[in-house]
Parts: C-alpha cells; structure tokens; sequence
C-alpha cells in the first residue's frame, strides 16, 4: 500500500479532473462540493433526526411543567454562550460544556425535548459567537439531538419517574450515568463517521477519542448527571448550578484558546514559532541520548499556479488537504507544522537516512494521490521534500533547516516531484544506483 517512489519522479503538475457528478454550484452551497458519501451521510442523519422530532411531537402531551423545564436549561446554555462570545471563539476551539444542559433535558423529559434541545442552541453560537458553514451548525445539532433523544428513551424505559433523580436513590443515578455515557458514545460516533467520510485517509483513533477528549467527556457527563439531579431536586436550583458551569466553561476556553496560539489556523498544525520551540527541545533530547533524528521541508509544487488558476479559498483548501494528509501518515511523536506559505516542516525523531527518505516517499506518495474538489473538477497536487540528518548535515536545528532547504532547492531544479539529500547519501529506493544531489 506505501510503495516506496524512487525519488526521481516525472515533473510534477497541477491538475484538475471531472468530479464525477459534483455540482458547479459548489460555490454558493458548500456542502454540495463535499464528497457524495458525506453529503448523504449527512442529509440522512438530519432527516432522521427531523422525523424522530415529527414522531416525538405527535406522540408527546405538552405540559407546562416540561416547558418551564425546557426554557430554563435553554436560558442556561444561552447565558453560557454569551459568556463565550465575550472571550471570542477563534477556528479550531471547538469543545464547550454544552451537554450540561443537553443531558438534563434527555433525563428529565420527554425524549421530543432532547432532540430539540441543540437546535436554538446552535442557532446562537452561529449568530453570535462565530459563524461558519450552515450545513456543519445543522449536523452538529442533528447529531446532537439524535444522541440525546436516543439517551433519552433508553432512560424512560427504565426509570418510570424521572423526578426519582431528585430522592438521590442509587438505580435512577445509575441508569443517568449510562445513559449520559450512552449520549457521548452516540455523539462522537456520529461526529466521527463524518468526518471520516471527509478525510477518508485519516486515521480512526484521529477522529475519535484521544486522552483528553476522554477527560472532557467523563467531566461533561459527570456535570450533566449533577444538574439533572439538582434540578430535579427544584428547577430554581439552576441558578446555583449556573455559576460553576460557566466559570468551568470559560477555563476550557482559554486552555484551547492557548492551544490555538501555538497552531496555524489554516491548517490545524504546529505555527513556525510553536514547532521551533518543540523541534529545539527533540534535537536537544536527541544530542543527550546518541539518537538519529532526521528533519524534511516539504514544499508544494506549482501551488502560485493553483491561487492563480482557482483563486486563493482553493489554495486554502489544497493547504488543509495536504496537511491532513502529512499528518495522518506521521507517527504521534513525529513533529509537525506549518513553516510558512506553501512549506511545512516534519522532525523525525530516531529516524536514520533509510527511514526519512521511506517516511518522505510516503507522503510524496499520498499527497500525489490527493485530490480536493472544486466545482465539477478535482484539483491534485504534488510536494518535494528536502531531508536533513543530524550529525550527517547538521548539529541544531538552524544547521539542519539550512541543509534541508539546499536539497529541497535541489529537487525543485531536478524538475520537483521528488526527494532529496543535501550530499551524496541518498540511498536507492528502486534498484537503480542512487542519484547524487
């Protein structure tokens, strides 16, 4: 499946080929230039969401008590939401506290209400924390409503009084805890197929759960539970649970609000000045330890030619695809950013010679097979790469960059499409006796 390139590839090009079938109007409605298998998924997921939402509302008695119930969880997440908008919330923050007040609507009433629990939600944070693409905001609160209202008939079915929450009894509790663990498994379930289906390179273990995420999860359920019973307990409760919730929500912010400085907000990865200070401290590990290590700049070919051709939102796009792609084909400890324009920097700790120019064939490889849509045709691109290993071309990482940026200059005059070595230890990847450069 990684076939080794041989690193003296045909000259690399530009091109776009029919998508099969996407429509031109890609443009005015962005969720028609996803992939077909993603935009089935997820207009499937919102008409399943919108039919359990008609069955429920037919078959569910309003009562004034639920209402009352419904408006003041809605208030709460609100006033959470306009707490966030104070803080701001860049691209790339995404994880709120939300299902604080998500999960006590599943538990407390009837399962119509958890489905549309995140609509007015969602509806909020798009207009006044940041806007994005309408179909994402309508998923979200698909995906979202259909995990709660799932949570919520699997709790109806086994607590027949849901105000039993309140009399601190053990069964009601337990069964909460599943359900709310049920709630976050469906979720991220959900989330995570999406977004497979976008990148269908990327790896499972990327989209789904990582230790962190873990950690915010049991924290979310965990407060979930709580507000549950305490407003089972009494609904005026809400007001002492409020203050808590938002003091915890606006710590998570700034955690990811700090996270986000140190990322390219293009592309997700490490900025210059965030993977320097991280690359300083693997190459001083690795002088302390006798280990090899190996860095490559990766630059992709003829991308003033896409930005020309296809305007610069395109351009944007190739940059994601590309990143997305070097990093699912990186180990967890490899360390990868952005460097600036159209390059990208990868250290490549205990990696000798053999091993970066295999690990750099690879991503020369797979980004080659990329291909990233735009209106009925889809755009594919080509990279060079630049490697440099320590104690071979350099002893810190300005000497390392230095050398790698002279092999990389290198392969863009050999004709591009292609990985270099700044001298001659460029070992054969085909048989054929290696190139020097």
């Amino acid at each position: 499946m990684d076939a080794l390139g041989d690193g003296m590839a045909a000259p690399s090009q530009t091109s776009a080929k029919p998508m099969g079938g996407t429509p031109a109007r890609g443009g005015r409605w962005p969720l028609l230039a996803q992939r077909r298998p993603l935009v089935l998924y997820l207009v499937a997921i919102v008409a399943l969401d919108l039919a359990a939402i008609g069955y429920f509302a037919a078959t569910t008695r309003l009562a004034v008590a639920d209402l009352a119930t419904f408006l003041a969880l809605t208030a709460c997440g609100a006033v959470c939401i306009e707490a966030t908008r104070r803080l701001g919330m860049p691209a790339g923050v995404h994880r709120d506290l939300l299902s604080a007040w998500w999960l006590p609507a599943a538990l407390l009433l009837p399962p119509v209400y958890a489905l549309v629990a995140p609509i007015p939600l969602q509806i909020l944070l798009q207009l006044r924390v940041r806007a994005t693409v309408a179909y994402r905001r309508v998923f979200s609160a698909a995906a979202i409503g259909l995990a709660a209202g799932t949570a919520s008939v699997a709790f109806h079915a086994r607590v027949a009084d849901p105000g039993e929450l309140g009399l601190g009894t053990g069964w009601p509790i337990v069964t909460a805890v599943a359900c709310a663990a049920m709630f976050t498994v469906l979720n991220t379930a959900l989330i995570a197929i999406a977004a497979h289906t976008a990148d269908p390179d990327s790896r499972w273990r990327d989209v789904l759960w990582d230790r962190e995420s873990l950690l915010l999860d049991a924290v979310e359920l965990c407060l979930g539970v709580s507000v549950a019973i305490l407003c089972g307990l009494n609904l005026a409760l809400l007001l002492l649970a409020l203050p808590p919730v938002m003091l915890l929500q606006r710590s998570l912010l700034h955690a990811q609000l700090q996270a986000a400085a140190r990322t390219d907000p293009k592309t997700g990865l490490l900025n210059a000045a965030a993977w320097q200070r991280e690359a300083d401290t693997e190459i001083v590990r690795a002088r302390r330890t006798g280990e090899m290590l190996a860095l490559l700049i990766v630059d992709i070919d003829h991308f003033k030619r896409v930005n020309d051709t296809y305007g610069h939102l395109v351009g944007d796009q190739v940059l994601i695809g590309v990143a997305a792609t070097l990093r699912s084909q990186l180990r967890d400890y490899d360390v990868v950013g952005r460097f600036g324009g159209e390059e990208f920097v990868v250290l490549l700790p205990r990696a000798d010679v053999a091993e970066a120019r295999r690990v750099a064939e690879r991503l020369r490889t797979r980004v080659g097979r990329m291909a990233v849509p735009v209106d009925d045709a889809m755009i594919t691109v080509t990279i060079s790469a630049g490697v440099a290993i320590m104690n071979m071309h350099g002893d810190d990482l300005i000497e390392l960059l230095a050398a790698a940026d002279l092999a990389l200059y290198r392969a863009k005059e050999l004709g591009r499409d292609r990985i270099c070595l700044p001298a001659t230890q460029n070992p054969p990847t085909d048989g054929k006796p290696a190139t020097a450069h």
